[in-house]
């Protein structure tokens, strides 16, 4: 160690510190300036960046030995207050730029350092500088952060002020379907936002903090734990084992019975007889240090029988493969598909038909902040966790009997979060926490690194699709047929409900009659599957939009067109009997058509003068529905103080704005009153608080939304005067009319689908989104990147223009990442944010072009519907489309590596020769 001087933000402080340490620790633990957020870890991610004599530096791999004594350090504390913002703090709120806001300090002090050297760079040159300095973003799709930094140059250069990019409220004082900034928005920007590693810090002295003992095998039988040498290590409170969980030390799956062949259980909370999958947890230590609570786990000696580990679903389904969780099938459950009439004679007649088979990927969630959570148990006895949780009263169902708690003794409570794209759905450490601090007495941290975060938390469930598409001679559909699995991993929480996803939107958008199907979910011992955006839908719009492609190919129609004459109609239904609550995608392809035939025109001229290289042009549709299936409801407080409002929801913000929405929604009712935005406060996310549901299946905006609108009604109501004026604070106090009001919003006309003909009408509302994107192929190589998206989308009334156009570009560029890139198959290869294939700044293009249309939906909050999923419903099946008009390649698996393209134009090459070869 050394005592030495550090020049930060202006001012010299002594500090003595390890040389080894990280300027990125020595910055967070040393000096609480935790505006230096630390997410890989390895120089990947660029979340840590900080500038050091006027050059952005990846704090989290610079050891203090490398910096000089007369360095000069900036960090995003030291470039702007909230009273005296930096021109990118401005613009980054302006355009919606921190969504999460976990890589908004890095982006903004990279970006400070270019324009520190050049205030008019070009939109090219700013994309390439965050992509050298490995600045990832998962939230926004880049295009949001390049804007920002384009208005904060023109700020800098005096050509606008701040009011020219920071958006107001509406004459009327409205700011529904503005672009008005989020009320997180300058504490992301200031680096203020404190995530659960930075609460960590700030935990109470006495803290013990968490390593796990985990498994690196995928399947074996567990014979014995030793845990005698890890309790002598220094600083070890106390080595535990399933042996000091209290309760059933396992997480319920909450599954639908009786179609389930298993009873909901089977997810340990600590490994007793079994592992089941690559790091699941064994043992938890408990020590002063993270750094002792390590070096103590890698002395737990675990006894392992290896057994044959299952890591696909055709492994899974082989014959000889032994049941996984032992009494229970590996195909646990099933599900069918039955509308209209047999399918068969259909097929027999048809003009044209398609037998194909696709396979999505266990797409990973990438999210850029590890899981995280600190747990204790409060002044009342009660166990409170906090954590990343997007279902804080959903995980408190799930973990309380495995904790062994009565209900009124647990409290969840959300963390601000970093995005999490779904993999929070589930619940991951939360009642690892809840185990160590019962069992310790003492309040606990755990953060898991970037590898954990990776290797140990739920993916998108793969599937394996077989599809049969019919039509007769005028191109109209007649019949689908489909046959497929799903690999859930060894857990079963959830897995009915996505494998019924492949029964409600395969072939959804299409008037489409007569459907005959079967579904199973299939354990394995891959990672576990747990809720990704779009949850079940890509699986299944991969299927049927590559089929609907090569249907229309087979009748010599025009894909475009072959799709616009078999959309919905008045009398079509869903394939799940419902019918649609709106009818817009005819008038969502006539806004994108003209677009198509540019983008046609666009790549023949790129490829009549190029031959190394050739474009294409792809289409998809791409349908989701807000909600969690058949009943499902919400519910919200509105409170008034005597300042203002105070909004209480469950309504849980993982990046996508519910803290701006339900200020939104809450200020839209009550804004009659004079009230201001910012005096409506929120109150989010508490167990103890109203229960809205999870954050998942884009239900929030329309479940909470509503449940927030119908409180803020009753309050209205309360404080409306018979001369229609408005009471104020103390006139309601002197009239002794209640403060508060609870609302709630109930789907009241959802059903659930049948578990054997999927019939049902399991969603009030839907979201449509049409995809065009264009393609380059390199046919040298066989890699192909998106160069242009443009995208036509209803998802109702806009309730924040910003934070819409955040969603669909964050959504875009992940479908290109599972389109290309994006996958988490090999446990040896797939292991950091990069090798995952994770887009960098380069790999997703700046031209992303919206067109919107606004239909309002009757049920839906001032007319909203969601919007987080649409995007990544089907942009990989059109970017894959277009692939094959670019090439000729046609691919069923996603991701399309450039080894597969490539082999594809190998074997077109081969099979040319052949034919060249071939007698006349």
């Amino acid at each position: 160690m050394k005592r030495r001087t550090l020049n930060v933000n202006g001012v010299e402080r002594w500090l003595v510190v390890d040389d080894d340490a990280t300027l990125a620790d020595v910055l967070r633990e040393k000096m609480l300036l935790t505006g230096c957020k630390v997410c890989c870890e390895d120089g990947q991610c660029g979340a840590c960046t900080v500038v050091i004599d006027g050059k952005p530096i990846r704090a989290c791999t610079t050891p203090m030995h490398k910096v000089s004594p007369s360095a000069r350090i900036t960090t995003i504390e030291g470039i702007g207050t909230p009273e005296n913002l930096h021109p990118l703090q401005i613009a980054w709120m302006a355009h919606g730029g921190a969504q999460c806001g976990v890589c908004t300090p890095g982006f903004i002090m990279s970006a400070k350092v270019l324009l520190d050297t050049n205030t008019s760079p070009t939109r090219e040159q700013v994309r390439a500088w965050f992509n050298r300095n490995r600045n990832l973003c998962r939230c926004t799709g880049y295009k949001p952060l390049i804007d920002a930094v384009m208005d904060a140059a023109a700020i800098m250069r005096g050509e606008k002020r701040a009011e020219d990019v920071l958006d107001k409220p509406k004459e009327d004082g409205s700011i529904l379907g503005t672009r008005y900034i989020r009320p997180s928005a300058v504490a992301k920007v200031t680096g203020t936002w404190d995530f659960g590693a930075d609460l960590a810090l700030r935990m109470p002295e006495g803290t013990l903090r968490l390593a796990l003992v985990q498994a690196k095998v995928s399947h074996a039988l567990i014979k014995g734990i030793d845990t005698s040498e890890a309790e002598t290590m220094p600083g070890v409170e106390k080595v535990i084992t399933w042996k000091d969980v209290a309760g059933k030390n396992a997480i319920t799956g909450l599954i639908t019975f009786p179609t389930n062949k298993g009873d909901g259980w089977d997810r340990p909370i600590l490994c007793k007889e079994k592992v089941f999958q690559f790091g699941d947890a064994i043992a938890i230590v408990a020590a002063d240090t993270v750094e002792h609570a390590r070096a103590a786990a890698d002395k737990v000696k675990v006894d392992l029988e290896v057994l044959p580990a299952y890591m696909s679903g055709f492994a899974a389904l082989a014959p000889d493969a032994i049941e996984i969780h032992p009494g229970v099938p590996n195909a646990y459950y099933e599900q069918g598909v039955v509308k209209g009439q047999d399918t068969r004679p259909f097929f027999d007649s048809a003009a044209a038909s398609v037998d194909i088979t696709t396979y999505c990927s266990r797409q990973p969630h990438l999210h850029l902040e590890p899981d995280c959570g600190e747990a204790f148990v409060d002044d009342d006895g009660v166990l409170t966790i906090l954590s990343k949780s997007i279902g804080v009263h959903l995980h408190h169902a799930m973990i309380c009997p495995g904790l062994g708690l009565p209900p009124e003794k647990l409290r969840l409570i959300q963390n601000p979060t970093g995005g999490t794209f779904g993999y929070k759905f589930s619940p991951t450490m939360e009642a690892l926490l809840g185990v160590a601090a019962l069992a310790t007495g003492k309040p606990v941290s755990l953060v898991y690194d970037q590898y954990q975060n990776i290797t140990y938390t739920g993916k998108r469930s793969p599937a394996n699709i077989n599809i049969r598409l019919a039509c007769d001679h005028d191109g109209k559909l007649t019949a689908m047929e489909t046959d497929w699995w799903l690999d859930h991993g060894p857990y079963s929480e959830f897995g009915d409900l996505v494998t019924l996803r492949q029964a409600q939107f395969t072939g959804a958008g299409y008037h489409l009659e007569n459907i005959r199907g079967r579904g199973r979910t299939v354990a394995t011992n891959h990672a576990w599957g747990s809720a990704f955006r779009a949850y079940g839908s890509p699986q299944s719009f991969l299927a049927s939009e590559i089929a609907i492609d090569i249907l229309a190919e087979k009748m010599g129609e025009d894909p475009f067109e072959f799709r616009y004459k078999n959309l919905y109609n008045e009398t079509s239904t869903t394939p799940t009997g419902q019918k649609p609550e709106v009818l817009v995608l005819p008038q969502l392809f006539d806004m994108i058509r003209p677009k198509y035939y540019e983008a046609k025109r666009r790549c023949a001229e790129f490829n009549a003068a190029n031959t190394e290289k050739k474009r294409g042009v792809g289409v998809s549709l791409g349908i989701y529905g807000c909600g969690l299936d058949g009943p499902d409801s919400s519910e919200a407080r509105v409170e008034m103080t005597p300042t203002g409002f105070v909004v209480h929801s469950g309504w849980e913000d993982h990046g996508q704005g519910a803290d701006l929405s339900a200020q939104t929604m809450a200020h839209e009712v009550l804004r009659v009153t004079g009230v201001r935005p910012e005096d409506v406060k929120l109150v989010m996310a508490d167990t103890f608080g109203p229960n809205g549901g999870p954050a998942g299946g884009s239900r929030s905006n329309v479940f909470c939304g509503n449940a927030i609108r119908v409180s803020a009604e009753m309050m209205l109501k309360a404080m409306t005067k018979p001369d229609g004026t408005y009471r104020t604070y103390k006139e309601m106090v002197a009239e002794n009319i209640p403060l508060a009001y609870d609302g709630k919003w109930v789907a009241a006309a959802c059903t659930d689908c049948s578990a054997d003909t999927a019939q049902g009408n399991p969603f009030p509302i839907y979201m449509y989104e049409v995809f065009l994107p264009e393609v380059e192929v390199d046919l040298e190589t066989g890699e192909a990147k998106v160069v242009k998206f443009t995208t036509s989308v209803d998802v109702g009334t806009i309730i924040n223009k910003a934070t819409v156009d955040g969603q669909i570009y964050g959504g875009l560029a992940q479908g290109i990442g599972l389109a290309l890139t994006e996958d988490f198959e090999d446990l040896e290869l797939h292991t950091t944010l990069r090798d995952c294939g994770i887009p960098y700044p380069k790999d997703v293009p700046d031209d992303i072009e919206i067109l919107y249309l606004e239909t309002k939906r009757p049920d839906g909050p001032f007319g909203a519907a969601g919007v987080g999923e649409a995007p990544l419903t089907a942009p990989h099946p059109a970017i894959l489309n277009a692939v094959y008009n670019a090439c000729g390649v046609r691919i069923f698996r996603v991701p399309a590596l450039p080894d597969a393209i490539k082999a594809g134009l190998d074997a077109l090459a081969g099979e040319t020769s052949r034919k060249n070869l071939e007698p006349a």
